[in-house]
């Protein structure tokens, strides 16, 4: 058997919930990694205790239909999990798909970190498509509401995560960003003007281009750099200051499409889900984000201990995400690493405040 007793005083640890909310928790978590799903139905099937699985559903819909989760309190116990305290790298971006006829579109900002992103602050956008400024300022505002300025090294984004208000807010806030845009738009230089690619046609990724000056673009100065891809593409970013990393810093970007194939296809099926309530789909986003942010660390701290050879074409033959998801999921099922030691070291990597 898990011992849940020390897992709950460690979530104690970092939520100032009722006990029956942590014991839900601790078990929930259990669950829902040991199933790879957010389906309730197979959750319940599995949930730790003596109670039915109809008895299991039915607690799992009441917390997400009454429990008032408190989404700050969790932002920062997963950053603590992270164990970073500043220089982060933010990405912002969204993830979307279809239940029905229902459009569900998370909005997401989140802290890159060994090749993933850690979500951090997140709303479901009453749409689909694109966020709008309004949206976006809101998204950042909850980040500042609960971390300095401080600790941001750089904000990422793509393409459609640009405008002339947003940045402007942006620069105003004196928030650092590296910030994708598209090729075509017109930009004053020296005092020519023209479309972005005409400084950029000779700029290859081996041998990208910073412009030295600040170039007028929506009547504000920005610098920008950037190169043309191989496959004939740009890559152009926009920042509110001279950058000569910017190409570096908004690779890390990739880190947050990580995140959503984890909690999707390659995790935990979000997409999986019967749920369509805005408050209830938010409430089983911070589930997910909690149980991903845990596996993730358990897959570094495996690392640490035993690396995994590359394979020919260079990449890991599991990422760190994965390959700790599947660790926990042998520990609460196939009892392989089920010693008092092997499950304190794994508890161990969640913080104690």
């Amino acid at each position: 058997m898990i011992d849940f007793h020390s897992f709950e005083q460690k979530l104690e640890a970092n939520l100032d919930w009722h006990g029956a909310r942590i014991k839900f928790l601790a078990r929930f978590l259990v669950a829902l990694i040991t199933t790879r799903t957010v389906n309730l139905a197979q959750i319940a099937c599995v949930f730790a205790g003596d109670a039915q699985p109809a008895s299991n559903y039915e607690r799992c819909r009441r917390f997400l239909k009454d429990f008032a989760l408190p989404y700050g309190e969790l932002a920062r116990f997963i950053v603590a999990v992270l164990g970073i305290k500043t220089g982060w790298t933010l990405a912002l971006d969204r993830t979307n798909w279809k239940l029905g006829q229902a459009e569900l579109n998370f909005l997401v900002l989140a802290i890159v970190h060994q090749g993933t992103a850690y979500p951090v602050v997140w709303f479901l956008l009453d749409k689909a498509g694109n966020s709008n400024t309004d949206e976006r300022i809101l998204l950042l505002e909850l980040f500042l509401g609960l971390f300095e300025k401080e600790q941001i090294a750089t904000l990422v984004a793509d393409r459609e995560f640009v405008g002339k208000a947003w940045l402007a807010w942006l620069t105003k806030e004196e928030l650092p960003f590296q910030m994708r845009v598209k090729e075509s738009f017109q930009v004053t230089y020296r005092g020519r003007t023209g479309a972005l690619r005409e400084w950029f046609r000779h700029a290859t990724p081996a041998r990208p281009l910073v412009l030295s000056r600040p170039c007028q673009m929506w009547g504000a100065a920005y610098y920008l750099s950037g190169c043309r891809l191989p496959s004939g593409e740009y890559l152009l970013l926009v920042s509110p200051t001279y950058a000569p990393n910017a190409l570096t810093n908004y690779a890390e970007r990739w880190g947050i499409e990580t995140l959503f194939a984890a909690l999707k296809t390659r995790g935990f099926h979000f997409e999986d889900t019967h749920v369509t309530h805005e408050d209830r789909l938010q409430k089983l986003f911070a589930l997910l984000a909690l149980a991903f942010a845990w596996c993730h660390q358990v897959g570094l701290w495996l690392k640490a201990q035993q690396p995994l050879k590359k394979k020919r074409h260079g990449r890991l033959p599991q990422s760190h995400f994965r390959r700790g998801l599947d660790c926990l999921r042998r520990l609460f099922t196939q009892g392989t690493h089920r010693d008092p030691l092997f499950w304190q070291q794994v508890l161990h990597l969640l913080p104690d405040t």
